[in-house]
């Protein structure tokens, strides 16, 4: 299921990220392509007050970052967003932890998630080794003997 997440409400949710730090989109966005990565799923994250001759769509790997022009904010985008929608807003989950933006998910008929919860997810997906890497690769007596074999046959 893909997400839309309201970018300002989950970066203080985010272990070393704050909402005063000139680089605190960039950040969260980067953590969320390697999210997407390791997940496969799809997120578009809203930021309002985005800066003059800022505003608009920009696609930045897998994931889909809009900057609300000033005067209005990610709620309001969100929200028109799941209008837009229609019946396939069942498809989405929305990251919010505003209780407004939660009833208008419900009503749209999309999940709701808490921010503190998709940060929670999304720390723990990041956390996840390569499957690859925790193979266990000792080999006992045998084996190594099996392999040896093998090698000696084919030189």
């Amino acid at each position: 299921m893909p997400y839309i997440i309201d970018g300002h409400n989950l970066i203080p949710k985010i272990p070393g990220l704050r909402l005063d730090d000139p680089d605190d989109e960039q950040q969260l966005v980067s953590l969320l392509q390697e999210f997407c990565r390791i997940s496969r799923k799809q997120v578009d994250v809203y930021f309002d007050n985005a800066a003059a001759g800022q505003a608009g769509r920009r696609t930045l790997g897998t994931v889909g970052v809009h900057f609300v022009r000033r005067g209005q904010t990610a709620d309001s985008a969100i929200r028109s967003r799941l209008l837009k929608m229609g019946r396939s807003a069942r498809n989405w989950t929305v990251v919010s932890s505003d209780q407004s933006i939660q009833a208008t998910v419900r009503q749209a008929g999309a999940k709701a998630m808490p921010a503190e919860e998709f940060a929670s997810l999304m720390r723990a997906t990041l956390s996840r080794t390569n499957p690859k890497e925790s193979w266990d690769v000792t080999l006992n007596a045998q084996e190594v003997e099996e392999w040896e074999n093998l090698f000696k046959k084919s030189a």
